[in-house]
């Protein structure tokens, strides 16, 4: 019974987060942008340690293939993409 309680509140949780990767998957270049931030985001916690980073969507960016990743409790990290997606270079934001 506690698994099932447990299933049934995390389950809108679980759609939602579906329905973003659904909205994407007929939009090649909204794919390609989830790819690219997922990238960013992966390349952040290796080269950091940090887990839970988030791409920032508070912060105008002004160049194409940048993202900001936020990272709980440590300063953010400006990621720059090459054209396939892949995260190529990462530069800590000292505050």
């Amino acid at each position: 019974m506690h698994f099932s309680l447990r299933f049934a509140l995390c389950l809108p949780f679980i759609a939602l987060a579906a329905c973003e990767d659904m909205a994407a998957a007929s939009d090649p270049a909204a794919r390609a942008e989830l790819a690219s931030q997922r990238s960013c985001i992966r390349a952040v916690q290796k080269h950091t340690g940090v887990s839970g980073g988030k791409i920032n969507t508070t912060i105008p960016i002004v160049e194409t293939n940048q993202y900001i990743v936020d990272l709980p409790g440590k300063a953010p990290w400006t990621c720059y993409t090459d054209e396939t997606g892949a995260a190529k270079q990462l530069i800590e934001t000292r505050l």
